[in-house]
Parts: structure tokens; sequence; C-alpha cells
């Protein structure tokens, strides 16, 4: 924790009350006198240290504002970057303390010892905050990310059979068949609405798109067919459930304030509020939740009457299958499972397509590899179902690519916990009440656990050389913790669809490289992470892409 040498001037201050106060009563001969103004001058003494002397010259966090405290730093934009810069500026042995919202005592966790701590051993004396539960529960209901203690590891451990490898395996053919249609999709908008040319290419070859939106459409559709219902919206832009999704978590001005009011306020008083954004919310959650109700229906009938259409096990059939959910708690795992797997995914493709826009040479390496190894994704064969796509776990540049990228950019930058009970963190006593911050953002960028090139995007990290000269695949990126990468957190609280998120995001990285050369629209734009939900480029990203011929 960071140093209180600062004490010794507090209590120097307090002398000095005690000095004068003790003069002026003795003038006076009034001992009654002498209590009253010992009293005043203490408090008035500590009311000005605490409020502004400490926290405006003496902090090692000085800089805060007045009642704000660095309470804004959680939600800053990008969110993370105050963190880091602390981790890399403030002496500490693990926590970093500061004060939040009106001097809420907060820590910072800055080392592996104290992560393991919050995320593994002690995961459950630290829950997510009430009034971001409270507002989470307005969209998602009481599903996984929600619940905590005994909720939460019943539901665990009822989901965790549907996201198993042996699932995951069986899903590779339909995340390919997915991963062919978004490039067909994104070539025939390229064919369709050409720009200037690029490297010379005919212009019917080459055409400036937005990324963003197509990731979108694409990461929709494939975690719908997780839970057993493709919604086609890359063959129908204008679905209506991939417009409600867009409108309730398009990172506006407005959301970003609707955001703040509630972490600041409470949900409750927001929601009472004429305010139009409530009545907006209200609406697409009616319509979201009715389209989760007739697929809940519809895959019941299926199950009862042994018509189900596809060979793959599918999350929702398997969720009603062990007939430990309700109707309605159904839903809220549907809810659930539909904006942390759409809206990951989306990012996280995205960020992937700006760093190999960015990096020309990386680019062609990584498909190089594909193109060696992974079917032609323009091919038409029905023999590729039986080929065995579980070897594109085993490239080493296509793996590296995605977890740098995931180092680099993780979906949910910032997570905050609320101490519960009393209990013991990094060797200190941390008492009921104080908030404890865990920023993967600052963490996945750690000089003293990535090294000085923290900062930069190196899939090689990910690669390692074995005594034939052969690459192979690491899942450590060269650290020595496994608390150095947190974009999937640890422990009863981390993802749990992690395996099928890497699963989809590799095949369908894997077919766009071998597609297209990207390059950015514009190479002197300066791109900047933004979110309300997980962070993506700002102002979308806009890459100029060249058909290749595969």
């Amino acid at each position: 924790m960071t140093s209180n040498a600062s004490r010794s001037t507090l209590s120097l201050l307090g002398t000095m009350a005690t000095a004068l106060a003790l003069q002026s009563c003795f003038q006076r001969g009034s001992f009654a006198v002498l209590f009253v103004h010992l009293l005043c001058l203490e408090v008035i003494t500590y009311c000005v240290y605490m409020v502004v002397i400490y926290p405006f010259f003496l902090s090692p966090l000085r800089g805060g504002k007045f009642l704000l405290g660095h309470g804004m730093a959680a939600y800053e934009q990008p969110a993370g970057n105050t963190f880091l810069k602390w981790m890399r500026n403030v002496p500490n042995d693990g926590l970093i303390f500061y004060r939040g919202l009106f001097y809420q005592d907060r820590l910072l966790v800055t080392s592996p010892q104290a992560l393991s701590e919050v995320l593994v051993t002690r995961t459950y004396d630290f829950q997510k905050p009430k009034i971001l539960r409270d507002f989470l529960r307005l969209f998602l209901g009481d599903g996984l990310i929600i619940v905590e203690e005994d909720l939460h590891q019943f539901q665990r451990k009822n989901i965790a059979p549907a996201f198993t490898f042996r699932v995951i395996k069986e899903m590779y053919p339909v995340f390919w068949a997915k991963a062919k249609q978004f490039v067909r999709v994104v070539g025939e908008q390229v064919a369709h609405s050409p720009q200037e040319t690029l490297h010379n290419a005919k212009a019917e070859d080459a055409s400036v798109v937005e990324i963003g939106r197509w990731a979108s459409q694409v990461s929709l559709d494939t975690i719908g067919i997780a839970i057993g219902q493709d919604f086609q919206t890359l063959a129908n832009s204008q679905d209506p459930l991939i417009a409600n999704y867009k409108e309730l978590t398009n990172p506006t001005f407005e959301n970003q304030i609707y955001f703040l009011c509630n972490m600041v306020l409470s949900p409750t008083f927001v929601s009472a509020l004429p305010w139009r954004v409530n009545q907006r919310n209200k609406r697409l959650l009616r319509n979201i939740a009715s389209k989760c109700l007739g697929l809940i229906e519809t895959k019941k009938e299926e199950l009862e009457s042994g018509t189900r259409a596809s060979r793959y096990s599918d999350v929702l059939s398997l969720l009603i299958e062990s007939r430990n959910f309700s109707t309605s708690q159904l839903v809220d795992q549907i809810l659930t499972l539909m904006v942390a797997g759409h809206e990951t995914t989306w990012s996280t493709f995205t960020w992937i397509t700006f760093l190999l826009a960015r990096h020309p040479g990386i680019q062609q390496n990584l498909r190089n590899e594909v193109t060696e190894n992974l079917p032609c994704p323009k091919s038409a064969d029905p023999s590729e179902v039986d080929f065995d796509f579980d070897v594109a776990e085993k490239l080493p540049i296509l793996n590296g690519v995605c977890n740098e990228t995931l180092r680099l950019y993780p979906a949910i930058p910032v997570t905050a916990r609320d101490v519960v009970r009393p209990t013991q963190l990094a060797g200190q006593h941390v008492p009921a009440g104080t908030q404890i911050i865990v920023s993967p953002w600052a963490i996945n960028r750690d000089e003293t656990l990535w090294g000085a090139d923290a900062h930069e995007f190196k899939p090689e990290r990910w690669i390692d050389i074995d005594e034939a000269g052969k690459q192979r695949v690491n899942n450590t990126g060269g650290t020595h913790s496994n608390y150095a990468f947190l974009t999937f957190l640890h422990g009863p609280r981390s993802c749990i669809g992690q395996g099928f998120a890497k699963a989809e995001l590799r095949l369908l990285v894997a077919a766009f490289v071998a597609c297209f050369e990207m390059q950015m629209a514009d190479p002197h734009e300066v791109v900047i992470p933004y979110g309300v939900v997980a962070v993506k480029p700002k102002t979308g990203l806009h890459l100029r892409l060249k058909r290749l011929p595969v």
C-alpha cells in the first residue's frame, strides 16, 4: 500500500493546534473552553488536511478533484490509462490506495499475489458493486454475470457443461461456415462500392469498409448459433434484433451520461426520471426479451419432438435439457450470453484488423500460415466438414495475433469489486465497504510483467521455438504469472465462454486475412479506444480492403 509517512504531518498540525488551544485557554483560566477549542481545532485541522492538504499537496496521487477525489479515473476514456500510469509511477507493494467519489476508500490491485486473492482464493469476499449489479440487472436479468455466492456457484456449475472442449469442437464447422458467409458478404460490398485503388488493384477489387458494422453482425450471428438460432443478420442488415442491439449499446454521449448517472446516483432513481433514454431502453429490452422467449419455446418444441435441425449441441438445448433453469432464468442466461458474447467478439475482431492493417508484415506472415493450413474460405467443398478445424488452435501466428490483441485491447478494461466482509489482501487488513479496482487494461500492459515493450504489438510473445527450430504456441506470452493476462479474468468469476470466443475468433480472423489485404483508409488517423459496454474504436474503423485471389 502507498506510504503513510504523511501521517507525521497530521500529527504535527494537531500538536500545533493543541498548543495554541492550551495557550488561549490558560490565559482565560477555563478548562471547559480548553476542551471546546481543542475539539474544534482538531476537527478543523483534520478536515483541512484530508480535504485540501493531503489530496492536493502530499498524496502521491495528488491532482484529484474536490469531493470527487480520483473517482472519475474508472470512467475515463480509454478506461485504465490512469491506473497504468499509477502502476508505473507510484511505489506500492501490490495495492495502491486512493479516494474515490465522495472520498470512498479504494484499492487498485497491482500484483499477481493480490490479484490471485481477489479473483481466486477469496473471490466471494469481493463482489461486484451493488449499484453496478442493479444497473446491469435492468439489461441482463439475474444471469451469471450478476448473481453472487451460492447462486453464482449453482449457475456456473450447471452452465459449464455447455462450454466444454467437446461442445466447442463440434461447433467448429458451424463457425467456419459463418466465417465463409462473412467474407462473402464483405467481398460483395468491396465489389459493389469501389473506392480508390490499392496497390494498383482494379477499382472493383478495392473499397473502404467500416469493419465494425460487419464485425457486429457476424458476432451476433455466431452467438445466435451458440443458443441454437442463426439470426442471419449478415444476410439482412435491417433485422430488428441487430437494430435493437446497436441502439442499446451504441457508445453515444447520451449513453455515457446515462451510465454515469446510474453509477453516481442509483438505477432506481435514474429509472424514475422522465428521461427519453429510460423509455427507449425499456422498449428495446422488451423487444429483445420477446425474441428470447420465442427462441426458448421453439427450442423446447424441437427437443420434445426430437426434430433438432442441427447435429451440434447448442448452449440453449443443453441448458433446457439440464432441467435446472426456469423459463425466466433461461431468458436471463440468453441475455447474458448474447450481450457478453456479441460485444466482446465484435470489439476484439475490430482491433485485430486494426493492428494487422498497421503491421503489414505480420499480416502477410499470418496470411501465409492460414492459406497453407486451413481450407480455402471461398471453397464450396462439402468435405470441409470433416476437416480437423482444431488445427487452428495450433497455428502459432494465428494464436499469437489473437492473444496479443486480447492482451492490448481487453473488452472490459476496468472492473470493480466491493469488500462485503472484513478480509485480508496482500498482507493488509481490508475493512468491509472498501472498493477494489482490477484493471485488465493496466495489468496487461504492465512493464514489470511484460517487459519494456509491453505497449507494443508483438505476436511473437506467444510463440516458442522448439529444438527442431519449429514454431509452436505458448499460452503465457512469455510471462511468469497467470495473472499477467487478465482479459478473461481468473477463478470462479472468469469468463465461462472464453474457449468459445477464442475458437470463433480464430476462424473469423483466418478467413478474413485469407480473403482481404487490409490497410487503414487514413494512414494518419488516430484511433481512440472508447465504449460503454466494450471498448471499440470511437468513430468506427475504416479499412481499405483489397480482395485477394484464394
